[in-house]
Parts: C-alpha cells; structure tokens; sequence
C-alpha cells in the first residue's frame, strides 16, 4: 500500500509531502487499518478550513481524500502525523 500526506496551508504556507509505501514492513497491517479509517473520514473535495490553520490531501494507492484542521478525526491526525515522522 502506497500513502502519501500533501499538507498546506499554516501560517507561513509552507506545503510539505510525506510517502511511505508499506510492502515488507513488520507494521503494514496497522498502517493499513489506519490509512483505511482515515480514508473512510475524509472528504471529496477539500474543506474550508479555519484561517492559517493546515489542510490535507491524503492519498492511498491512487485514491484522495481531504481533511482540515481543526476537525480531523482520530484516525487522521494518527496517520498524518506518523506519516510526516517517518515517511520520505
């Protein structure tokens, strides 16, 4: 399985992009688990959002959902910001 977070937005604007492609870990069931939660909360198109706050484009082997702070699920702030931590 293929993830990749798109964030933008923030104060300064600054977009950051984090991939991981979970073939061969020890921890892609739970990787998948998350990834498919966090897809299953997300939005077709993208959300309003608050002022400076960050917005997401997740992608999840070719399929995009979006999502805004302050409301991401569970799930979504898990995936992002393990994904930012430990993606490439």
């Amino acid at each position: 399985m293929r993830i990749q977070v798109r964030r933008t937005g923030g104060f300064a604007g600054i977009e950051r992009v984090r991939a991981m492609d979970t073939s061969g870990r020890p921890d892609a069931q739970e990787w998948h688990a998350l990834a498919e939660q966090a897809m299953r909360d997300g939005r077709d198109s993208p959300p309003a959002g608050v002022p400076d706050g960050f917005r997401y484009q997740l992608t999840v082997d070719g399929r995009t959902v979006y999502c805004a702070d302050p409301r991401l699920s569970e799930a979504q702030r898990k995936l992002i910001t393990r994904l930012l931590k430990e993606g490439a």
